[in-house]
């Protein structure tokens, strides 16, 4: 039997505050935490971002470039990236697959910032940095993240690592 992965698991599209959104989630985290505390041009709906372009192979084929649209992106007044946020209905293979996984870490890899899984709740939302890792413990098994809790969005992305 397969794994339930997150491609198969899908919301219905919402259209709402002139943006379009993948899900009831997504359009819930947006207005709770991100549109009543964010600045409206300090923050990306569905910003799309190149990891790796479009490169051509022997004998005229070619590999598709690899892109990434998170669902939230919030910038400082400088406009450099704070969060980068990826709305999921869990943290464990049924909201977080392996492909997601591996598109996370390319994306830090290329931008020096780490994608936040969220989790949003009925009062808070869990926010976990997927593919980050720190120093490993004295037995030298990495720890699983555990997830942080907030009900705002003005925290350091570096909180969310929390092992």
């Amino acid at each position: 039997m397969n794994s339930p992965t997150a491609l198969n698991k899908r919301g219905t599209k919402i259209e709402k505050w002139g943006q379009k959104f993948d899900s009831q989630k997504e359009l819930d985290f947006y207005e709770r935490f991100i549109l009543k505390q964010v600045n409206p041009d300090h923050v990306s709906v569905h910003p799309h971002f190149v990891l790796a372009e479009k490169k051509l192979i022997s004998q005229g084929a070619s590999i598709n470039s690899i892109r990434y649209t998170p669902d939230f992106v919030i910038y400082d007044d400088f406009m450099h990236i704070l969060h980068v946020y990826d709305v999921k209905n869990s943290f464990g293979p049924y909201g977080i697959d392996n492909g997601n996984k591996l598109t996370f870490r390319l994306f830090a890899m290329h931008t020096g910032v780490p994608v936040e899984a969220v989790v949003v709740r009925r009062h808070d939302f869990k926010a976990a940095c997927i593919g980050v890792t720190k120093q490993l413990n004295l037995t030298g098994k990495a720890k699983t993240p555990k997830p942080i809790v907030r009900n705002d969005v003005f925290y350091n992305w570096k909180e969310a690592t929390n092992y």
